[in-house]
């Protein structure tokens, strides 16, 4: 299960490759399929994976990160999903797609009767309608979720199984928000006083000030204790989180789900989320064996740190795309980047393609734009931003900024003060590669009078400096989705508030009157060319200057079967181990 919304990356997701005949290849164009599964697959043993960082939280609604979706999808479930292999809808609490009305303002669904919470209560359409309350409460922490669901005003129990959600217009992607990120909650569990029962969803679209006391004191409660002990209707329970160690979830042996047809079965009787929050030790915990599985193997590790004989018979490696690209995200608030000209000068200094051979081994493709390359919507026609130096000078100079004392370091007169052009570029520590990006960019600055400094922080302060838009300059990723995009939720201007993916505070009203129509179009061809215009302010503008998108390359101890690359990757629900190859034995009750 994948969610739609834009995750930040943790990790740097790009990886190169090379020619090692132990990896399983993917095409070079799109996600393609390749299996490796044998025999009838058996329960047991643990999955030891790597994690870079702890995650931000354990709530669905209120965490952002890709570390934390990573975790809360073996938790949480939704009311619909997608076939992993093609990508359609398919039902999984709900008992089969949405009946739709005729003007598209209408979602029903049904609720599977046979569906339980991790404690045995029972779900309901009451929990369904409980979870959306949630995430349409404008106290509660998720405006980057909570953006998709603009359009829904109102919903209501047809019986206990069945809920009918209502819209105040159009959205395309109506049936994938609704069947897909409301993940749902056990209403019991996350509101014991039942303060959101006597609340519509009607009343809390009112101004925020003027909310019921209970709603306010609903929110600051959901806010702040239930972020790290989930509980929800998914085939794993939380069993304990080690700050800075790891965290640990173990097989429900009373999964609703077991044995059921159209219901992914889980097999590893304990998932570990290890934190290693560098990638040079975390390759080393992987060959010493206190690691099973590394997602991102880093270019210089896949090229020289993984290819003997030893590493090679005791793991296999998975080369893929990735939904992902990664970006230099400029403030545009920042008094330095509120001028355009400034951007693009910051472009024509990043040597895109030099980055790409030189940081990822020559596998990637370098990218100008927030749709994922390989999705139709990508609007190939852009004239990609080059190395250009001289350019970036001529537009700096226009834009006002020469070394008028002499000392190497471009200035310019700023509300009545001489400001130099300096400025600091933040990343999160323990990613090499994102290091090394911001390195490059340093040293090539420094050669044309502008004073960078580089600065690595632990993810969770970065990702809180990001989202209170305390940054000059990031380094980042969006981890996205291989369906339709919906770019409203990091590029709207309103999403620059309230601690929204618009971190970067870029704002154009024609950018917003784009992103409003996209969502009420319906034609997917009028779509691809109603973001046509978008990709081109965006170009235009560079609040962004995007950088690359290329492939993954994973490491998996072969004692694991059922591995498949899918269009979205890898899905580790699906493998288990022979027992005669496990690891860990008598699981379920080891600690």
């Amino acid at each position: 299960m994948f969610a739609k919304s834009w995750r930040l990356i943790l990790p740097i997701l790009l990886i190169a490759s090379c020619g090692d005949k132990t990896e399983v290849k993917v095409a070079d164009v799109k996600p393609s399929l390749s299996k490796e599964a044998a025999g009838k697959p058996v329960t047991g043993d643990w999955l030891v994976m790597h994690s870079l960082s702890d995650p931000e939280q354990l709530n669905p609604f209120t965490s952002s990160d890709a570390g934390s979706s990573e975790v809360n999808q073996n938790i949480f479930e939704s009311l619909l999903t997608r076939a992993p292999r093609t990508l359609d809808f398919k039902p999984y609490l709900a008992e089969s797609r949405p009946e739709i009305s005729a003007n598209k303002l209408a979602y029903t669904f049904k609720i599977r009767r046979d569906a339980r919470f991790q404690d045995g209560r029972p779900l309901t359409g009451a929990d369904v309608l409980f979870s959306l309350k949630v995430i349409k409460c404008p106290l509660v922490n998720a405006p980057f979720l909570r953006v998709y669901f603009n359009s829904i005003v109102d919903a209501e129990l047809l019986d206990p199984f069945t809920i009918r959600f209502v819209t105040k217009e159009p959205y395309f992607l109506n049936e994938s928000v609704l069947g897909q990120e409301i993940k749902v909650l056990p209403r019991h569990y996350y509101d014991p006083e039942d303060l959101l029962g006597k609340v519509a969803i009607r009343d809390l679209l009112a101004d925020p000030t003027k909310l019921p006391e209970g709603v306010k004191k609903f929110a600051d409660n959901f806010n702040k204790n239930y972020n790290r002990s989930p509980v929800g209707s998914g085939p794993y329970k939380f069993h304990r989180w080690k700050t800075g160690q790891e965290v640990e979830l173990a097989r429900d042996p009373n999964y609703w789900g077991n044995g059921k047809d159209g219901i992914d079965q889980p097999y590893i009787d304990r998932l570990k989320f290890r934190v290693v929050n560098n990638m040079d030790a975390a390759l080393v915990r992987l060959k010493s064996g206190g690691l099973d599985f590394m997602e991102v193997i880093q270019p210089v590790q896949h090229m020289r740190g993984t290819s003997s004989a030893r590493f090679n018979q005791e793991f296999k490696k998975y080369q893929y795309y990735a939904p992902t690209y990664s970006y230099i995200g400029w403030n545009n608030q920042h008094p330095i980047f509120s001028d355009k000209r400034v951007r693009q000068a910051m472009t024509y200094l990043t040597d895109r393609k030099q980055i790409v051979k030189s940081v990822l081994f020559g596998l990637g493709e370098v990218v100008d734009s927030h749709i994922y390359l390989f999705r139709p919507e990508y609007d190939k026609s852009l004239k990609s931003y080059p190395f250009d130096p001289k350019k970036a000078l001529e537009l700096l100079d226009q834009a006002g900024w020469r070394d008028t004392d002499g000392d190497g370091i471009l200035d310019k007169v700023i509300d009545g003060k001489k400001t130099p052009l300096r400025f600091e570029i933040k990343v999160n520590s323990g990613n090499a590669v994102r290091k090394s990006v911001a390195l490059i960019m340093l040293d090539e600055m420094k050669k044309h009078g502008i004073d960078v400094r580089v600065r690595e922080l632990d993810w969770t302060i970065f990702l809180n400096d990001v989202k209170n838009h305390q940054f000059d300059a990031v380094v980042l990723g969006w981890q996205m989705s291989t369906s339709e995009p919906d770019a409203y939720q990091v590029w709207h201007s309103s999403q620059a508030a309230n601690k929204g993916s618009n971190a970067i505070s870029y704002k154009n009203s024609r950018v917003d009157e784009i992103l409003e129509l996209y969502r009420r179009e319906f034609d997917a061809q009028k779509r691809i060319e109603v973001y046509k215009e978008f990709q081109q302010i965006l170009h235009d503008e560079q609040p962004y200057t995007f950088l690359y998108v290329g492939k993954r390359v994973s490491a998996l101890h072969r004692r694991f079967q059922g591995v498949e690359i899918f269009p979205d990757g890898l899905r580790t629900i699906d493998w288990w181990v022979a027992a005669g190859s496990q690891k860990f034995v008598n699981t379920m009750t080891a600690q």
